[in-house]
C-alpha cells in the first residue's frame, strides 16, 4: 500500500495498462466511478470513450483491496484519468477531507452516497484510516446496489413472459379495434334507422288515434240519432225498459265529442237530438218514479221489481233503493205486527208460551234474512256491488222499530222491570223485602238469552253479507275508501237500535241471573241430604249443576261480556258463599266420644276431657248425636274434595263449550280470549278448596287422632328396654307394646276409612304416620336400652312399619327414616361399629341424624361408655 501511495504521489505506476473492471459486486456499488488503469509505458489510454473530466477517482487502488477482474474489451467502457502531481497532494487540507467523508451525504447508502464523494476528495486522502473508512462506505453501497440488481435480475423472466404475452395480444388488439369500429358504425346506422322508423310509427299512432276518434265521433253521432229515434218509439209503445236503455246509452256518450260536433257545423242536428233526449230523460224519470211509487203503495211486487230495475239505467240508484226498501219495509212491518198480535193473544199455558216473544223476534229477523237472500242478486245485478249496504240501512231502521215493539211487549208481559227492581232490592244489604221466587225468573232468563242469541246471529249474518259485497266493490278502491266502508259497517251493527235494546236487556239480565244463582244455591244448601252409602252430600252436585246451568245460559246468549260477568259471579258464589258454608261445617269440629275412647284403650275419661278442652272443641248441640256430628264432618271433607274436582271439571267443560260456540264466528278470537281469561280463575277456586281440605284434615288429625295416638306412643316408656335374655325371650313370646298399638291404630282408622274418599284417607294416614314418627322419636330419647333392648326396639319398629306400609310404603318409610337409623345404632354391638356405615362408608345411605344426635342415641345404650362415645370422630 505504501508503494502504491508513493507511486501515486509520483504520478508513475509501473506495469502494463489493461482495461480492468470490478467484479459484479464492485461494479454495482461503484456506479459512476471510473478507474485509470496504468499501462506499462506510463501513458494514459487513448480510448475515445474515456472521459477524463468525470469527477471520480482516476486510478485503481491495490488489486487486493479493489478486487479487479479483467473483462472483455467489448463489454467494458474504459475511462482515463489525469495523474496528479505530488505538489497537488501535498497541499490537501486533511481536516476538510475528513469533514466531507464523515458528512451525512457520504454516510448515505446507494448511488446518492457515492455521487456525493468527489474524485478530488478521494485523491486527496493520504491517511490509511480515512481511506479504509471511505472504502467501507463504498463496499456498503456496493452491497445495497447488488441486492437491487439481484431483485431486478430475478424479475427478468417474469417481465419477458409478460412482454411475450403482450406481443401475442398485439394482433388480437388490432382485430378488436377493427371490430369495434365496425360495431360503432352498425350502431350509428341502427340508431338513425330506428329514429326514422319510430318517427313514422308515431305518425301512424297519431293517425290511428285520430281515426279512432273520428270513428267514435261518428258512432256517437249515430248513437245519438239512434237513441233519439229509439226513445221516442219506446215511449209511444210504453216500453219503458227500452226507453231507459236508450237514455242510459245517451248518458254514457262522451260529452266532449258531442261538443266538438256542435262546433263543427253540426250544431242544429245535434242540438235537436240533445233537446229531445233531455226531455225524454226528464219525462221517463218522472214517469218511472211515479209508477214505482204507485206499485209500492199498492204492494204490487212485479211492478215494483220492474221499475226498480229501470231506475239505475236513469242514474237514480239511491232513489231506486230507497223506494224498494220502502216496499220491503211495509211488507216487513205488516208481517211483524201480525206475529206480535198472535204472540200477545196466545195461550199462556201453552208449551211454547214461555218463549213466545223470543220466537216473535226470531220470525222478524228471519224475515229480513230471507229478504236479503232473495233480493241481493237483483241489487248486485242491476245496481252493482257495494249497494247492498244502502238497502240494508233502510231495512235496519224498520227492523229496529219492530224489534223495539217486541221487546216492549216482552217487558210488559213478563213484568221484566218490576222483577229487576225486586231482585235489586233483595240483593242490597240492610234491606229486608219479600224475595222473588227463583223459579219465576228461570223462564224469563231463558227467553232473554234466546232473544239476544237470535239478535247476535242476525247481526253476524248482516256483517257477513255486507262485508262480502264491499270486498267486491273495493277490489280496486283506495285504502281510505275501504276504511270508510268498514267504519260504516261497524256503526250500522253496533249503534243500531236493535243492538242497543239487546244490551239493555242483558244489563238487566246479569243481576237477575246472579240473584237466581245465589238463591238457588242457598236453597240447595238448605235441602242438603246424605243418602245411605254415599260419602258426599247432595248439595255439592246441586250447587255445581246450578252454577254450570247459569254460566251455560249466559254463554248461549252469544254475548262475551255477559258470559264473563256470569263466570265471575259464579266464582264469587263458589269461593265465598258456598265455601263459607263448608268452612262453617268444618269449624264445628270432629267430636270425640268418651265411650269410644275407652274402647280404643284410653286410660281415663279425664284425659279425654282435658284434650277436648285444650282443643276448644266443646260442641254445641247442633246434631242429634255425636255419631251424626262425626259423619257430618267426614261428609264435609268429602264435599270439599268433590268441590275441588268439580271446579276443574267445570273449567274444562266450559272451555269446550266456548270453543264450539265461537269456532264458527269470524273475528271471535278476542271474545274467546276474554272468556278463557275468566275461566282461568276456576283454577284458583279449585286450589282454595284443596287448601280448605288440608285445614280440615289437619283439624281432624289434631282433634281425633293426636289425643288417641299420643298416649299410645307414650306407653312405650312403661315397657323396659334395658332387658336381659330372659326378658327378651318373654317379649318375643308376648309382645308388650307394638301389637297393642297396631290394634288400636286399626280400630281408630277403620272409622275414617269407611267414611272418607280414598284420596282423603291417604292424606289423613300420612298425617297420622307423621305424628307417630314424631312422637315415637321423642319417646325413644327418654328411654334406655341394652343390647337386647335395642334388638327388641328394632323388631317393634319393623312390625309397626309393616303395618303402616300397607297404606303407602314409600312415604311411610321416608317419614320413619330417622327412627330406622336410631334402631340401627341401638342394635350395634360396640360403639365403633357406627364408623362402618358413617361418612365415607355410608354408601347409598343418607343419614338423617346429625353427629350430635348419633352420640345422643349411643348414650341411650347402658353398656356403652361415654368416653368411647366422646372420642368418636363423626
Amino acid at each position: 500500500m505504501n508503494t502504491f501511495l508513493s507511486e501515486l504521489g509520483a504520478g508513475v505506476v509501473d506495469g502494463p495498462l489493461r482495461p480492468l473492471l470490478y467484479t459484479a459486486r464492485a461494479a454495482a456499488t461503484a456506479a459512476g466511478i471510473y478507474y485509470h488503469v496504468k499501462r506499462g509505458d506510463g501513458n494514459e489510454t487513448s480510448d475515445p470513450e474515456v472521459t477524463t473530466e468525470d469527477p471520480v477517482c482516476d486510478r485503481a487502488t491495490e488489486p487486493d483491496l479493489l478486487q479487479l477482474t479483467e473483462v472483455p474489451q467489448d463489454q467494458l467502457t474504459v475511462y482515463g484519468g489525469r495523474r496528479r502531481r505530488g505538489s497537488d497532494v501535498g497541499c490537501v487540507d486533511v481536516g476538510a477531507v475528513m469533514d466531507e467523508v464523515g458528512s451525512p451525504a457520504v454516510r448515505r447508502s446507494g448511488a446518492e452516497a457515492l455521487s456525493s464523494i468527489r474524485t478530488e476528495t478521494i485523491e486527496s486522502l493520504t491517511d490509511l484510516e480515512d481511506l479504509e473508512r471511505v472504502y467501507a462506505q463504498l463496499c456498503a453501497a456496493e452491497a445495497e446496489v447488488q441486492k437491487k440488481l439481484e431483485v431486478l435480475s430475478g424479475q427478468q423472466s417474469t417481465i419477458e413472459t409478460k412482454m411475450l404475452s403482450l406481443q401475442r395480444i398485439g394482433p388480437n388488439l388490432q382485430l378488436i379495434e377493427g371490430d369495434a369500429t365496425q360495431l360503432s358504425g352498425m350502431i350509428s346506422f341502427t340508431c338513425s334507422l330506428a329514429e326514422n322508423v319510430s318517427s313514422k310509427v308515431r305518425q301512424l299512432d297519431l293517425t290511428k288515434k285520430r281515426l279512432y276518434q273520428a270513428i267514435q265521433r261518428a258512432d256517437d253521432i249515430l248513437d245519438l240519432k239512434f237513441c233519439t229515434d229509439g226513445v221516442q218509439t219506446a215511449l209511444r209503445n210504453q216500453d219503458y225498459e227500452q226507453a231507459a236503455a236508450h237514455i242510459h246509452r245517451y248518458l254514457s256518450l262522451d260529452q266532449s265529442v258531442i261538443e266538438l260536433s256542435r262546433q263543427d257545423g253540426e250544431s242544429t242536428a245535434v242540438d235537436a237530438s240533445l233537446t229531445l233526449l233531455q226531455e225524454a230523460e226528464l219525462s221517463l224519470k218522472a214517469l218511472v218514479t211515479k209508477r214505482l211509487e204507485e206499485a209500492v203503495a199498492t204492494g204490487d211486487l212485479p211492478q215494483v221489481e220492474r221499475f226498480f230495475k229501470i231506475l239505475p239505467l236513469l242514474g237514480l240508484h239511491e232513489q231506486g233503493l230507497a223506494q224498494f226498501a220502502q216496499y220491503l219495509c211495509s211488507q216487513l212491518a205488516s208481517k211483524a205486527e201480525e206475529n206480535l198480535l198472535l204472540a200477545v193473544g196466545s195461550d199462556v199455558s201453552g208449551r211454547c208460551a214461555t218463549l213466545i216473544f223470543a220466537d216473535t223476534l226470531t220470525l222478524l229477523l228471519e224475515g229480513i234474512a230471507r229478504i236479503v237472500e232473495t233480493h241481493q242478486p237483483i241489487v248486485e245485478t242491476y245496481y252493482g256491488p257495494g249497494r247492498l249496504y244502502t238497502l240494508l240501512t233502510h231495512l235496519q231502521k224498520e227492523c229496529d222499530a219492530q224489534a223495539q215493539k217486541v221487546v216492549e211487549k216482552f217487558i210488559q208481559q213478563r213484568d221484566y222491570h218490576n222483577k229487576f227492581q225486586v231482585v235489586q232490592s233483595s240483593m242490597m244489604r240492610g234491606v229486608s223485602t219479600e224475595k222473588i221466587d227463583p223459579r219465576e225468573l228461570d223462564p224469563v232468563l231463558y227467553e232473554v238469552t234466546l232473544m239476544n242469541s237470535r239478535a247476535e246471529l242476525y247481526l253476524r249474518f248482516l256483517k257477513r253479507r255486507i262485508t262480502a259485497d264491499f270486498e267486491v266493490a273495493d277490489a280496486t278502491a283506495d285504502e281510505s275508501v275501504i276504511r270508510e266502508h268498514q267504519q260504516c259497517l261497524e256503526r250500522l251493527l253496533k249503534h243500531c237500535q236493535l243492538s242497543c235494546t239487546m244490551q239493555e236487556l242483558i244489563g238487566y239480565y246479569i243481576p237477575m241471573e246472579e240473584y237466581y244463582m245465589r238463591e238457588t244455591v242457598n236453597k240447595a244448601v238448605a235441602m242438603d241430604t246424605t243418602e245411605a252409602g254415599q260419602l258426599s252430600s247432595s248439595m255439592v252436585d246441586d250447587v255445581f249443576y246450578i252454577v254450570k246451568t247459569c254460566i251455560r245460559r249466559a254463554l248461549t246468549s252469544g254475548s262475551s261480556d255477559c258470559t264473563c260477568a256470569m263466570i265471575n259471579h259464579a266464582i264469587t258464589v263458589l269461593e265465598t258463599d258456598f265455601r263459607e258454608v263448608l268452612v262453617t261445617k268444618l269449624r264445628a269440629g270432629y267430636p270425640a266420644s268418651a265411650l269410644q275412647d275407652l274402647h280404643r284403650g284410653v286410660t281415663s275419661a279425664v284425659s279425654l276431657m282435658q284434650s277436648r278442652l285444650q282443643q276448644g272443641k266443646i260442641q254445641s248441640l247442633v246434631y242429634k248425636s255425636q255419631e251424626q256430628a262425626k259423619n257430618a264432618y267426614l261428609v264435609t271433607l268429602n264435599n270439599v274434595q268433590v268441590c275441588s274436582e268439580n271446579s276443574s271439571t267445570l273449567k274444562k267443560m266450559l272451555e269446550s263449550d266456548c270453543a264450539k260456540l265461537f269456532s264458527q264466528v269470524v273475528g271471535s278470537e278476542q271474545a274467546q280470549a276474554k272468556i278463557d281469561s275468566c275461566l282461568s280463575d276456576l283454577v284458583n277456586t279449585s286450589s282454595k278448596f284443596k287448601d280448605l281440605l288440608q285445614e280440615g284434615l289437619q283439624e281432624l288429625n289434631n282433634t281425633a287422632i293426636r289425643p288417641q295416638v299420643k298416649p299410645w306412643i307414650s306407653s312405650f316408656l312403661s315397657v323396659s328396654h334395658n332387658i336381659k335374655e330372659e326378658e327378651f325371650s318373654e317379649y318375643e313370646a308376648n309382645d308388650p307394646w307394638v301389637q297393642q298399638l297396631v290394634m288400636q291404630l286399626e280400630q281408630l282408622m277403620a272409622e275414617f276409612k269407611a267414611g272418607l274418599f280414598p284420596v282423603i284417607y291417604d292424606t289423613l294416614t300420612s298425617l297420622m304416620t307423621s305424628l307417630i314418627a314424631m312422637e315415637l322419636e321423642k319417646t325413644v330419647f327418654k328411654c334406655t336400652f341394652s343390647r337386647l333392648g335395642g334388638m327388641q326396639f328394632d323388631k317393634e319398629l319393623c312390625l309397626l312399619l309393616n303395618y303402616l306400609c300397607s297404606f303407602s310404603s314409600w312415604t311411610i318409610r321416608e317419614k320413619f327414616a330417622r327412627l330406622t337409623q336410631i334402631a340401627t345404632i341401638l342394635n350395634q354391638e360396640r360403639v365403633s361399629e357406627i364408623l362402618d356405615y358413617w361418612g365415607p362408608n355410608s354408601g347409598s345411605r343418607t343419614w338423617r341424624l346429625t353427629p350430635a344426635e348419633v352420640r345422643q342415641v349411643l348414650a341411650l345404650r347402658v353398656d356403652f361408655r361415654s368416653e368411647d362415645i366422646e372420642i368418636l370422630r363423626l
